[in-house]
């Protein structure tokens, strides 16, 4: 089994890694139901109470479920803050819109982390960044934008190649790839995948390969029958793509060249489902 290249940042590492694990959590995300069982618990409750006790919160559903019916993969993406919520208000926005399987981090410069968890509802995001509540929001889009903001903003623009340690063999022809590709591609363009799984790398080229591309500020950790690890590298438009079984181990390792991976971005028929989907929410809430 090959050994998987870690290329995320220190600050981001501990976290990152009890959220791959499971160990470990957005905690601000904990504290409400699932949108399954909150239905249930307020199936007594008369909808126009819900409008008339937690009005904030029944307009920024009502605007997210517009917004995300509008909403398409390649358009900037549309925020709403929840400073002007009250903590009632707060639990309830947790209730309808619930945890689903993608949750990440990215390390900002200040040193502080912006949590990220997308809901049960495809595109539609909770970011909050550093511990206070007042900045704390919902996003709807492909991805938040404080990802693709990090992931350029925090790289480098260029790959310097050192000379390889001894006992290295087939990392050099793969970093000079890795740097002529990100020098030409452009926001548009076809990411390039470089399978580290299928090539005959050794375990002193992938330290060598993981030390060249260096540490990047996010993770994203996808949950499902396995998991998908999407981190960005020290090199801007290079990230790490890993794929682990149910037991953890390694069954894909790559490496792309390109913008947020695909893996990571929600996609239009997404927005549509969860457009659909909210409404049936609101309606069974609020009606």
């Amino acid at each position: 089994m090959k050994t998987a290249i870690r290329v995320v940042s220190d600050g981001v590492d501990r976290a990152a890694s009890e959220l791959a694990t499971g160990s470990g959590g957005l905690d601000v995300f904990h504290s409400g139901l699932t949108s399954a069982s909150a239905l249930a618990k307020r199936a007594w409750r008369d909808g126009d109470e819900l409008a008339r006790n937690f009005p904030n919160a029944t307009a920024l559903l009502s605007n997210a479920a517009a917004a995300v019916g509008s909403q398409r993969s390649g358009a900037r993406t549309q925020l709403y803050g929840l400073a002007n919520l009250s903590d009632p208000e707060r639990k309830l926005i947790s209730e309808v819109l619930g945890e689903g399987e993608v949750a990440g981090l990215v390390a900002l410069p200040d040193g502080s982390l912006a949590q990220i968890q997308e809901s049960k509802l495809a595109g539609i995001w909770r970011v909050r960044i550093g511990t206070e509540p007042a900045h704390e929001y919902v996003e709807v889009g492909a991805i938040p934008q404080i990802v693709r903001r990090a992931a350029t903003d925090l790289t480098s623009a260029d790959l310097a190649i050192g000379a390889a340690p001894d006992g290295a063999v087939n990392v050099q022809p793969v970093l000079a790839e890795i740097r002529e590709r990100a020098r030409v591609w452009r926001f548009g363009m076809c990411a390039h995948v470089i399978n580290l799984t299928l090539l005959p790398m050794s375990v002193i080229d992938l330290a060598f390969l993981q030390q060249s591309v260096g540490n990047g500020p996010v993770e994203l950790i996808f949950r499902g029958y396995g998991t998908c690890r999407v981190q960005a590298t020290g090199i801007r438009n290079v990230w790490s793509v890993q794929f682990f079984n149910s037991t953890d181990n390694i069954i894909l390792d790559t490496l792309e060249v390109g913008g947020v991976p695909i893996v990571a971005l929600a996609a239009d028929e997404d927005f549509q489902d969860s457009a659909e989907r909210m409404q049936e929410i609101i309606k069974a809430y609020f009606t």
